[in-house]
């Protein structure tokens, strides 16, 4: 099977679907703090860098996808907390393979900035795996299967 472009030449895929969600810089991040446990928005803001503005947006945009939920934990002023809901945990394994590929192609002398741990207690080094016979899944593909 081949993925046929669309009117304008450009193919429609489930990779394009997914970057029109999350495929913005402050989106990933904000995802990566909530897995990481910070879900007060001013802590996202100085953990990620990002213009209060642009995040403001990002979490808008997540939270209208499914992906993010607001819980107020604050009456006066009104606050709430960002929590990813069960399809926003989902990104757990995306997140995971772009921290690992980072560690293992961008790390500068010093190493990756933090080691994650299994619970096995050694470091946690993630793979793509096809869950019909547990083969790993190949670096690079040719055309879908059919």
């Amino acid at each position: 099977m081949t993925i046929a472009p669309n009117d304008d030449g450009a193919r429609t895929c489930s990779v394009a679907r997914t970057l029109d969600v999350v495929g913005e810089k402050w989106s990933l991040l904000a995802v990566r703090e909530m897995i990481l446990g910070n879900h007060r928005f001013a802590d996202m803001v100085k953990r990620t860098g990002a213009p209060r503005d642009i995040l403001t947006t990002r979490l808008r945009k997540l939270e209208a996808a499914g992906l993010v939920e607001r819980r107020q934990y604050s009456a006066r002023p009104l606050r709430h907390e960002y929590h990813l809901t069960e399809l926003g945990d989902t990104l757990r394994p995306v997140i995971s393979l772009l921290r690992q590929w980072g560690d293992d192609h961008l790390a500068d002398r010093s190493g990756p900035p933090a080691v994650f741990e299994h619970e096995c207690g050694h470091p946690l080094r993630v793979e793509v795996v096809c869950t019909h016979c547990g083969a790993p899944a190949p670096q690079a593909s040719g055309q879908p299967a059919e």
